[in-house]
This record gives C-alpha cells, sequence and structure tokens, in this order.
C-alpha cells in the first residue's frame, strides 16, 4: 500500500463532518488492515528475511547496460579481474566493458544460424549456450537451428568452426554443462537429436571418450561439476552434482534427490565390451540438508558454489548449496570436499551385501589401466553409497533455512577492518533480486545474518546469470533486458549515523569522519563493531539523533495517515502518541512503511506523535509529528474542496489495499 504522504487530509468545518465514504468502507478498510497485518506476521523468522532493501541504480552510463532488445536465454562469462563482460544471446555476442569510473560501453558480434532447414520460426535460430577462453580467442558454441555449432572470436572476427556435437545442446532450454580442464572436455549435452535421450556425463575430448551408464541416474538435472586436484595426480577426481527422480515411488517420499558423483578423472574404461566406453568409477551419494529440531527437509538442489581454501587445502574447500522443498522454501548447506572424498572412500555400497571386490568400486587406480570387469559389474548395479553427505558442523544442519526462494549463490571471502574473516553469501532470488548474507566469523559465534536485499536492474526482472569478481569486488548479473554492475560495498544506502551505519552489521562498512564508508575506500582503518548484538554501542555518541519535529495543521474530523518509513525490517515501529501506543508494525512486515490512520480526529487526538523503532537494545526515534487544530476561518474556506478530495482519497487507497493484499 502506498499512502498519501503525511500532510494530505480531507478537512473539514468545525461541527461540520465532511461527507465521507459509506460506513462500511471503513469497516472494510480496517479489515484490510488487519489482514495485510496478518500476512505480513507469517513470514517467518525475520532474521532470515533482509533487514534492508535497496535499488542499485549505478552511477549514471557506467553501471547498467541494455541489450536493446529482448534475451530470453543469455550465458555469461566474467574473467576475474577484467573489466570486460562476454553474454551470449540469441546470434550474438556481446562485449560490455566496465572500466573504473567511466562510461560502460557495449560492442556486438554477430553469429546467425547458418542452418536453414527447421520445422519453426524459433528453431532457426542460434541460441549461443558456452562461453569459454581457449588460448588467445574465446569458444562460443550454440544451437545453431538445431544442428549445434561453435566459432572462434579473435580480435573481433568470428571464424566458423562448424558442428561440434556435445558443446551446445540443440534447444536453449535443455540441461547442460560443460567443463573444460586444459585439452579435455566433459559434457551432460547428448550427441544425437533423436536418439540416446537418456542423459549421461561424457567425455567427449580427451584420452579416452568415456559415458555414464544409462542405469545409474534417473532423469538427472544436472547443477556443477568440477575437477579436483588430489595429492597423487593418478587420485584426481571429478565430481559433479545433481538431482534426480527419487527411486523411492512412497507417495511420502520426496519427487527429488539431491546428488553429488564422483568419477576418476585417470579413468582408462573397462575390459569387457560392455565397459570399454564406459566410466568405470562412477559412484553417487545423497546430498542431506535438513533440520531435524524444526522436521524440515530440503531435496531439491538448485545452485552450487565451491569456496576453495585459501592456504590450499582441497579437502577444507567449502560446498555452498542451495536447495529447495515443494512450497519453494529454501535452505543453504555447506559441506567440505574432505567428507565428500571420505564417504566414497569407506562407506558400503547400498543394496550390496557381500565383500567388495578388490579394487574396490570407485578406487583410482595408480598405474594406467582398465578396471576389472567385476568391479565395473558391481558399481554399475549398486552404484549408490550408503553412507549419505551431510553438512558441515555438530549439528549436521543448514547453515540457515528461509521462507524465499533462492535460485543461485556465489560466496566472497573478505577480511573485515578489524581483522576477522567472513563469507559473505549472494543469493539470487525468484523476485529479481539479491541477497546480501554474511556467516559468522571465524571468532563469532551466532546465526547468520541477512544484510540487505538489493534490486540490481533498472528495469525488474529476473535474473538469468550471476557472476562474482573477487578481485574487482564486483558482481555482474543479466536480465533478458541489461547486464549491470553491482558493488560488494554498498555503504552509502545506510542512513541513521554511525549506529545505522554499524546496525547493518555489513563486513564491508564502518563509520569515518562522519560517513558510512567503505572499507577499501580508506588507508587506515574504519570503525566497525565486532559485537553482532549490539554493535551501535561501539559509537562514540551513545544515543542516535532525535528526528526533526514537522508541523500540520488539521480541522477535527479529518482522516488523515501518518506514514513511518521502514527502514530495518528487523526492527518493530510503534507509533506513540502521549503514552499509548496507537499502532505496531512487526518485523517481516509487508509495506515499507508503518501506517497510523486517524479515522475521524477528534480534539484529544491532536498533539505530538512519535514512531519509535526498537530493534534488539537499538532504540531510535524515527519520525516526529505535532498535529494542530486548523484555524476555522481555513476550514470554512477548504470546505468545498472537501468532499471531492476525499472522494479521489478513497478511490484511491481501497484497490490499491485490495490488489495489495490479492497479489499477497
Amino acid at each position: 500500500m502506498t499512502p498519501p504522504p503525511p500532510g494530505r487530509a480531507a478537512p473539514s468545518a468545525p461541527r461540520t463532518r465532511v461527507p465521507g465514504p459509506p460506513a462500511w468502507s471503513g469497516l472494510l478498510l480496517r479489515l484490510l488492515l488487519l489482514l495485510w497485518a496478518a500476512a505480513a506476521s507469517a513470514q517467518g523468522h525475520p532474521r532470515n528475511g533482509p533487514r534492508i532493501f535497496a535499488v542499485w541504480k549505478g552511477h549514471a552510463g557506467q553501471d547498467q547496460v541494455d541489450f536493446g532488445q529482448a534475451e530470453l536465454h543469455t550465458v555469461l562469462l566474467h574473467e576475474p579481474g577484467s573489466s570486460s563482460v562476454w553474454v551470449g544471446g540469441r546470434g550474438k555476442v556481446y562485449l560490455f566493458d566496465f572500466p573504473e569510473g567511466k562510461n560502460a560501453s557495449v560492442r556486438m558480434m554477430n553469429i546467425s544460424a547458418t542452418k536453414g532447414s527447421c520445422l519453426d520460426k524459433r528453431d532457426c535460430e542460434n541460441y549461443i549456450t558456452l562461453l569459454e577462453r581457449r588460448g588467445e580467442g574465446l569458444l562460443a558454441c550454440g544451437t545453431n537451428a538445431r544442428h549445434p555449432s561453435c566459432w572462434n572470436l579473435v580480435n573481433g572476427t568470428v571464424v566458423p568452426l562448424g558442428e561440434m556435437r556435445g558443446y551446445a545442446p540443440f534447444s536453449p532450454e535443455e540441461n547442460s554443462l560443460v567443463l573444460f580442464e586444459g585439452d579435455e572436455v566433459y559434457s551432460t549435452i547428448r550427441k544425437q537429436e533423436y536418439n540416446g535421450k537418456i542423459p549421461r556425463f561424457r567425455r567427449i575430448q580427451g584420452e579416452t571418450e568415456l559415458y555414464t551408464s544409462d542405469t545409474v541416474m534417473q532423469n538427472p538435472q544436472f547443477i556443477k561439476a568440477t575437477i579436483v586436484h588430489q595429492d597423487q595426480a593418478y587420485d584426481d577426481k571429478i565430481y559433479y552434482f545433481f538431482r534426480e527422480d527419487n527411486p523411492d515411488k512412497n507417495p511420502e517420499a520426496p519427487l527429488n534427490v539431491s546428488r553429488v558423483a564422483q568419477l576418476c578423472r585417470g579413468d582408462q574404461g573397462g575390459e569387457s565390451s560392455l565397459s570399454v566406453s564406459k566410466w568405470n568409477t562412477f559412484l553417487k551419494a545423497m546430498l542431506v540438508c535438513s533440520d531435524a529440531a524444526t522436521n524440515k527437509n530440503f531435496n531439491r538442489l538448485q545452485d552450487v558454489f565451491l569456496l576453495p581454501d585459501p592456504s590450499g587445502q582441497w579437502r577444507d574447500t567449502r560446498v555452498y548449496g542451495v536447495f529447495s522443498n515443494p512450497w519453494n522454501y529454501s535452505a543453504v548447506c555447506v559441506y567440505s570436499l574432505g567428507d565428500i572424498d571420505k564417504v566414497f572412500r569407506t562407506s558400503s555400497l547400498k543394496g550390496y551385501y557381500s565383500s567388495l571386490p578388490n579394487p574396490r568400486p570407485g578406487k583410482c587406480l595408480s598405474y594406467q589401466k582398465p578396471i576389472p570387469t567385476e568391479t565395473f559389474q558391481v558399481a554399475d548395479r549398486h552404484p549408490e553409497v550408503s553412507q549419505r553427505v551431510e553438512p558441515m558442523g555438530p549439528l549436521k544442519t543448514p547453515l540457515f533455512h528461509s521462507k524465499y526462494h533462492y535460485q543461485k549463490v556465489v560466496v566472497h571471502r573478505m577480511q573485515a577492518s578489524h581483522g576477522d574473516t567472513f563469507h559473505v553469501l549472494y543469493l539470487t532470488t525468484d523476485r529479481g533480486t539479491i541477497h546480501k548474507v554474511v556467516e559468522p566469523g571465524e571468532r563469532e559465534r551466532g546465526l547468520v545474518f541477512n544484510v540487505m536485499e538489493i534490486q540490481p536492474f533498472r528495469r525488474a526482472a529476473a535474473i538469468q546469470t550471476m557472476s562474482l569478481d573477487a578481485d574487482r569486488r564486483k558482481l555482474y548479473v543479466s536480465s533478458q533486458w541489461e547486464v549491470s554492475q553491482v558493488p560488494l560495498d554498498l555503504c552509502e544506502v545506510y542512513g541513521g549515523g554511525c549506529h545505522g551505519c554499524l546496525m547493518s552489521r555489513d563486513p564491508y562498512c564502518g563509520w569515518d569522519q562522519g560517513r558510512c564508508v567503505s572499507i577499501y575506500s580508506t588507508p587506515w582503518p574504519v570503525l566497525q563493531s565486532i559485537n553482532p548484538a549490539e554493535p551501535h554501542k561501539e559509537c562514540p555518541n551513545p544515543k542516535p539523533d532525535k528526528a526533526p519535529l514537522q508541523k500540520v495543521s488539521l480541522a477535527p474530523n479529518s482522516r488523515y495517515y501518518l506514514s513511518c518509513p521502514m527502514e530495518s525490517r528487523h526492527a518493530t515501529y510503534s507509533w506513540r502518541h502521549k503514552e499509548n501506543v496507537e499502532q505496531s508494525c512487526e518485523p517481516g512486515h509487508q509495506s515499507p512503511n508503518c501506517i497510523l490512520f486517524i479515522e475521524n480526529l477528534t480534539a484529544q487526538q491532536y498533539g505530538h506523535y512519535f514512531c519509535e523503532a526498537q530493534e534488539g537494545s537499538y532504540f531510535r526515534e524515527a519520525q516526529h509529528w505535532q498535529l494542530l487544530p486548523e484555524d476555522g476561518i481555513m476550514a470554512e474556506h477548504l470546505l468545498g474542496r472537501a468532499h471531492a478530495l476525499a472522494t479521489s482519497l478513497w478511490l484511491r487507497v481501497l484497490p490499491t489495499l485490495t490488489l495489495g493484499l490479492l497479489v499477497h
């Protein structure tokens, strides 16, 4: 609801009641406000929701660039430290440049479909689905009118490479994943359009072309793949994350199961004709993301981000997984590669009760030889290990869960001004926004903190791709309309002086010389709180400034709104008149304002009104209004306009309230 701002009233002459809406409309308005408040209070734990909402408008001409047309399918490539962003679209590759402090620019290279035989117009397009740096050039692959092909982009020229099956799908909607490692290429894309429809994980370029057996996965949707260089080169692993149909058809069982699979990078295939072209080291394990305390289970894997250990220990690489459930609530679970590796090395096989053959299934051989047939047959019939992969930590529970529906995640490891290391998660929502969530530091204990919700585009739209540049401290996100560069240190959005700056708990920001500034903007340390519960107490001034007094003159019997912007969604906002709390808006309130509606202004309702925000031990006066009696002559002068103004006010407010509640 967007109420009229304070100062917009429906006045009347003394002792004369302004003709207002029918009595039922006042009742309806009160009912709608009650329903709105009830809906707002049902949003779950407020700390899991963002504390503030910010629209990133960027610097004019520098941070947001349009495509010039709608791009329904995009793929984004950004190399850390570079100011350039490559985006593949429909028959085009865009090169965006975001130089520091200068206007952004865009160049386009046309790569139209070279095949003309297609059944409908949409199939005739060339949707670019893969961009990868290869040597001095850029490899671009696309659907090419259902004849997947690739091109090499060098110095602004486009060199056709012809049809390359496995590098691009036949349709942009197909689930596809391509992984490059040196001269090796791994792909989940089918090579034949009308047969071979069972999804497989393949090595399409390298020492030996291999593929997974058709029975080891059930309708998989591939999410992420990575190669892990272990202590011995022969032991290097390919891990890939996916979700698949649940083999348990019990009506109460979830439809999907989330998995991680392992393959030995040096796999040479098997000895027999049935195994010679197949991966012989395939094993899969279930990824568990559930909270036993609340009996909440999250079975549908959405995205994965791997955060390497800064010391280079591969076992300590953190695996962040975003999961959802059938109600589209989300959870983030964190695993370690060491735990995943241990499960595959030590677990028994699900449903297999005999002694394991030697070498055991999934073991990488130190000599370049095929896997024995017996080992392959056991693993092929029993590809799942019994032990499940559980989240890190003593409780084996999610890092947090939320009623928001998260879709993508990236994680930035950063060091705050006081030296503590934080992991900051950036999660995209199905509403086209980004949540900035801080994981507790190494010396801190407590819950994660949802710092803010960011709208990254000038034109609200779903987020298609997101890339993190830790070197430049930027996020690069794209929608179907534009590409936006979002800084990680959005400190200018925090109001409320020192107290508001520190209450944000944003590890990128601190108080310095009377401003909330980025820790990267000064060569000296800035004031940051190391007290997550009461950060405002670190400020030099013990109490925040009071709100300035605002006055308005009103006639008796007027209807009036007092509106207080709810800057923090974690605070309780209350309108106080004299000693009475007239209206209270709890954390999680969905309206951006806490509204006090005065339906019929009486003599006792004149005076001072304070909007007060309470957030933990942090208290501040957000607004201060004084309602004064209006001169009787002025009221008489305004009487002629009163009826029209009151009617207009009701016609605006009631439909807005009703529509907002229905949409909610």
